[in-house]
């Protein structure tokens, strides 16, 4: 039997559809995403930085006044004095004064509340040895509490 010989039929590369995926296109998305991603990460590590930093209530009496808030998250009338205390402070940045926040649903924030037998919606001010020197409590307003931090920053 004779051997059949088949040709194999050259098949030319389809172009690719028009609005297809290229791979320059993939890269090009890849790198935007990782952008993304990584400043997404960034912002997080930030933000629990400062999130940690603002509720180490063993800053007070580390040399710096101290501004402590009784606080707690689902209160809306803690959260309305919270906006108004950083509100106040905008004007006192870098002078020495450490805005701190009690949160009463920690143990640490619970137990610092009791120890200066102070309820949600309370502001402690404090000198640089961890003093108390003032109380405010009850909702106040920006502009009412930037005269009292200045009036703390200026007594001590």
């Amino acid at each position: 039997m004779p051997k059949s010989k088949k040709r194999a039929k050259a098949v030319a590369p389809s172009p690719a559809p028009s609005g297809g995926v290229s791979r320059r296109s993939l890269l090009g998305g890849g790198a935007v995403a990782s952008a993304v991603v990584l400043g997404g990460g960034f912002w997080g590590v930030s933000s629990f930085r400062s999130y940690a930093a603002e509720h180490d209530l063993t800053r007070v009496g580390k040399g710096d006044l101290a501004i402590v808030q009784i606080h707690d998250p689902q209160c809306p009338t803690c959260t309305a004095l919270q906006k108004q205390t950083r509100r106040a402070l905008r004007d006192f940045d870098d002078c020495g004064m450490a805005y701190l926040v009690a949160d009463i649903n920690t143990p640490e924030g619970a137990a610092f509340a009791r120890r200066f037998n102070a309820p949600n919606v309370t502001l402690l001010l404090f000198d640089g040895q961890g003093a108390l020197q003032r109380r405010v409590q009850g909702m106040q307003q920006a502009a009412d509490l930037a005269q009292v931090f200045a009036a703390h920053k200026a007594a001590v």
